[in-house]
């Protein structure tokens, strides 16, 4: 199925404001912020799996990531989190994504960012806050482990 570019932003600003929405219902905005950046990402990361320079593995590591993000089932289902299940398919995508950035040029990633930040420096945001997360998660080892085997 083939979406016009008008039902790509009407998705995206629907997440954008779902995430709002709840996380202000909450009272939790600090945390907003960081998620907002999930529509950025997984626009940054379908945009990139259809660039034609992008070479298979990279396209193969993207996909993997793009799986992650629409997968009913992970870490933090968001089913049962809300808005907040977006953080560990954000942690999984900005994984994804710094390996390509060391991979690629970054000029090939930045050409498909939307966000209104910069790339790189979001990128950068986003990963401290997930070592900063992880950090707290009795998961960590587990991640750790899987991230040392990458083969990237």
């Amino acid at each position: 199925m083939d979406y016009t570019s008008e039902q790509q932003l009407d998705f995206y600003e629907r997440l954008r404001k779902s995430i709002t929405t709840y996380f202000q219902k909450k009272g939790m905005t600090k945390v907003t912020s960081y998620l907002l950046f999930a529509p950025d990402i997984f626009h940054l990361m379908v945009k990139s799996f259809t660039d034609p320079r992008i070479d298979f593995k990279s396209k193969a590591l993207l996909g993997s990531g793009i799986a992650y993000f629409i997968a009913p089932v992970d870490f933090l289902p968001e089913l049962l989190a809300g808005p907040g299940g977006f953080v560990d398919d954000l942690l999984i995508a900005t994984f994804v994504l710094n390996l390509l950035v060391n991979r690629l040029t970054p000029e090939v990633i930045e050409e498909h960012w939307a966000g209104d930040d910069e790339l790189m420096g979001t990128l950068k945001r986003l990963t401290a806050t997930g070592e900063s997360i992880l950090g707290k998660l009795p998961t960590k080892s587990l991640i750790g482990q899987f991230m040392k085997r990458s083969p990237m």
